[in-house]
């Protein structure tokens, strides 16, 4: 049964994204990301904190995905910012310990890069809303196991599956899973009338090559 719930959260999840706002696909007419780069999605899953049922859905997703792959979590520590709230959520959910990390060190009082009370050995997870190349997510699970905890993965809301993502991640050995991802978002697009059919393979093309989109 777990499994199965697990195997439908892509699809709910991104129809969630989809209904507030809080992912919008352009195919024809693309985005320019603050990199100059142009992009037929705009992600921001923090709308998804203005909505309780949504909220709940993916703090509910995400427990689920802790308990079934990594059931030996002993902490939930939320990525700065948008990682912040639903670690919350989480680690209540789970009745477990809440950290967060900072996207840099403090620059008074204790300096600290991650708040929080945390041992030496403990087992962390980190929450993530948005992974796209998995940069900053990377450098926030490295803090982690740096100070000392066993970083057991990380999770997150919604990723657009760029190869080299997955290769970093890969690469640090640290597990990621997502709630949602693009080709899901894609799917349910389409399936509720907000692409065209003949969209999906300009979408699709985009992933594949990001940086030649819409030249």
């Amino acid at each position: 049964m777990l499994e199965a719930g697990l195997n439908k959260l892509p699809g709910r999840i991104a129809e969630h994204l989809l209904n507030i706002g809080a992912v919008a696909l352009r195919p024809t007419d693309p985005f320019t990301w603050s990199s100059g780069m142009k992009s037929p999605i705009y992600c921001d899953n923090r709308l998804t904190m203005s909505y309780p049922e949504v909220r709940d859905t993916i703090a509910e997703g995400f427990a689920a995905v802790i308990r079934d792959r990594f059931p030996d979590c002993e902490a939930v520590a939320g990525i700065a910012t948008g990682g912040i709230p639903h670690a919350a959520w989480v680690a209540q959910k789970l009745g477990l310990p809440m950290l967060y990390v900072r996207d840099k060190a403090k620059g008074h009082g204790k300096t600290n890069l991650i708040e929080g009370c945390y041992t030496a050995g403990q087992k962390v997870v980190l929450i993530e809303d948005l992974v796209s190349t998995g940069g900053s997510s990377l450098k926030a699970a490295v803090a982690v196991r740096e100070a000392g905890c066993e970083v057991l993965g990380t999770v997150a809301i919604f990723t657009y599956e760029f190869p080299q993502a997955a290769a970093a991640f890969e690469e640090q050995h640290i597990p990621l899973h997502t709630l949602s991802n693009y080709t899901a978002l894609i799917d349910t697009a389409l399936s509720l009338g907000k692409i065209r059919k003949e969209d999906v393979a300009l979408l699709k093309s985009w992933r594949e090559d990001p940086q030649s989109f819409g030249q």
